[in-house]
Order: C-alpha cells, then structure tokens, then sequence
C-alpha cells in the first residue's frame, strides 16, 4: 500500500507521460487537477492488486478524445465525478474502488482526481500497461470484462449512459457521443469485482509511474544521464526491456483530428547520416520505421524524449526542431498473448507489420 500526496505528483506525471508514449493526455494539466484535488481533500490511498479485496465494486476511467483538444478545452476536474455518480445512479451499484482503464499522461491523474473526491482507494494496475486511443484495446476486454455500462459526463454536466454488447460497439457510440460533447468527455467503464481485476489487469502501474519519475529525478540531481537511467531501470520492472532505438531531430510533422482521434506522421533526421525515423500516430506513437524497416510497434511502447532532459514530449506538443531519443519499451506478458495482440497488436491499427517483441530474437 501506498499513499499519494501532493509532492508525488511530479514523479507519477512524469512517468505517466513516458507510459503514454505520446498520448493519454497532457500530463501537465492532469498534475495541475490533481495536485488540487489532493490538497482540498487529502491523500489518496493505492492498493495492490493483492490488496484488493474480492468483494470489491471496481470502476475503471479515464477522459475519452483527442489529446490536442485538452489545451483548449481544459477540464474543470469535477467531470469523472459527475460520470461515477450517473453510473451508480442508472445501476444500482455502489462503487468501492476506482483504477485507471489506462496509463498514460491524463489518464493517469484523472483517477487519482476522483478517489482524493470520494474518499475511495485507488488500485495501482490498469488495463493498457500504456496508452491506446480506443476503449476495446484493453486487458479487461481481452480476458473477458465487459465495458458496459459506459457513463460519460462532460464539462457542462451533460450526461449519457451506453449500453451494448461488445466493448468495440461501446467504443464506436462511445466516440460519437464524445464529438458532439466538444471532442473531449470524462468516462467510466469496466465495472468487476476485485477478483476478476486480479486475473484481467496489467499490474502496478500507478507505482511504476512514480518510480520512473523518480529515478529520471534522482538521476538529473546525481548529473548520470537520465535516459539511460531510465532504460536501465525499466530492466528490471515486469515490463523487462527498454532500449534508445535513435536519436535525432524532428524535421516534419503532419497532424490533423480525425474522427475523434489525432492522428498523423512525424519525421526525424537522425543526428548521425542515415534515413529519417518516421513516426506514425494515432493519438500515440503506434510504430517507428527507417527505411520501409520496423523498428518498434504497438504494443511496445515508443516514446519521444528530450535529448538533454528526458522530458517526454506527448504528441500535441511535438514541433519541427525538436531534439529527441526515441525510446523503445517491451509490454509485459499479459499483453503479448494471442489474444491480446488479436485487440491491440498492429494488425488493429490496419498496420501490416508484424509484431516482435522488443529484446526477444525471433525464432
């Protein structure tokens, strides 16, 4: 068990943004509404999936839309509260606890929003060990948890409950609803009891967000080389293996909201003579190539650093001229299987290359 406070925020953003490999959302502004949160009400509580008791209601949340919109519709914080209570009003059912159905910038301090608001224990897990644009990408979804009922809530209090009977039909009205609510809405899904969170959920990823911001903090104060700090300690995670896949600068960018999502490419000439890296994105970083030769691709994590700082750049924030490391980081086993890969391998994305996991030579 751990407790969450105002000064943990710093870390747990941080890392939230590398797990979000450039989306989830503008971890600034979830820091900004987190930060709030906790110190109007008090620490939040962070359970271990171990922790959880059986018996537990568990929702999952998150904010739903394209992570470029958020700079100018900023939520106001009360929004994934307006969401829980609409489900446990159309439902019967009393929430007991609350996990993030993502990690990933936002996405990460949203929850922690809503359980400093209502007293509530967060559960240190989620169901994309990362960041993925569409709600059926999810652990929950892949080992068998409905994403229905889906209530949604946006700034203005507008409210909708949906109700269907698959997670990739949830997703689909789910997003609709979400344009006409300005392209950005809070949600909350997934509902299950803290058995079946154990056996569907990728652990420890609250934890490991603030572990990765404090040892890019630790290693800055020690003046070692952050990135490498952080690819050597993310060996030794459950995540397993990170490398620097290039360097360079980013000399083009093309970028445009559709249907809901960001979407887009992103060129960067390699500081040493070569071909240029290109990024493709949908919402976040989905695969790097050079040369027609994939490097990296969903699920792995690709993930766009500040050469001198290891900042993490989200993908709204991306400019031309900016100096980068490109980071490669392995998913855990839990969402290497068939199945999962079936959701949200590249095949998903309507990419044809096939997936390798990064650090493991094919047979």
């Amino acid at each position: 068990m751990r407790t969450i406070t105002a000064p943990d925020l710093e870390d747990i953003a941080f890392g939230a943004a590398v797990l979000g490999t450039g989306g989830g959302g503008d971890p600034y502004i979830g820091k900004l509404l987190a930060r709030g949160a906790v110190e109007a009400h008090g620490p939040v509580t962070l359970l271990s999936l171990e922790e959880l008791p059986d018996d537990a209601h568990v929702i999952t949340c998150g904010a739903m839309g394209a992570p470029t919109i958020v700079l100018e519709k900023v939520p106001s914080g009360e929004e994934m509260l307006m969401a829980m209570r609409h489900y446990e009003a159309m439902t019967g059912k009393t929430v007991t606890a609350i996990m993030p159905f993502e990690a990933g910038g936002l996405n990460s301090c949203l929850p922690i929003v809503l359980a400093a608001q209502t007293g509530l224990p967060l559960v240190d897990a989620d169901g994309m060990g990362r960041a993925f644009p569409q709600l059926e990408m999810e652990t929950f979804n892949v080992y068998g948890v409905s994403a229905s009922p889906v209530a949604m809530a946006d700034e203005k209090g507008n409210l909708a409950l949906v109700e269907t009977d698959s997670a990739a039909k949830a997703e689909f009205m789910a997003r609709g609803i979400c344009i006409r609510m300005g392209g950005q809405a809070n949600l909350v899904n997934y509902p299950m009891d803290g058995r079946t969170a154990k056996r569907v959920s990728v652990p420890a990823t609250m934890s490991l967000a603030q572990d990765i911001g404090r040892v890019v903090r630790e290693a800055r104060s020690a003046k070692r080389e952050p990135t490498e700090a952080l690819i050597e300690f993310l060996g030794t995670t459950h995540y397993g293996f990170a490398r620097r896949i290039g360097s360079g600068k980013i000399t083009d960018i093309a970028r445009k909201v559709e249907n809901g999502w960001s979407v887009g490419v992103v060129s960067i000439a390699p500081f040493e003579e070569g071909l240029p890296y290109v990024i493709r994105i949908q919402n976040e970083n989905l695969v790097v190539e050079q040369g027609g030769h994939v490097l990296a691709v969903v699920p792995d994590l690709i993930c766009l650093l500040d050469v001198d700082t290891a900042e993490p750049i989200p993908t709204e924030r991306l400019r031309y001229g900016q100096r980068v490391d490109i980071i490669g980081i392995r998913v855990p086993p839990i969402m290497r299987t068939p199945e999962a890969l079936a959701v949200f391998g590249p095949k998903a994305f309507g990419l044809m290359a096939a997936y390798q996991p990064l650090g493991i030579t094919a047979a």
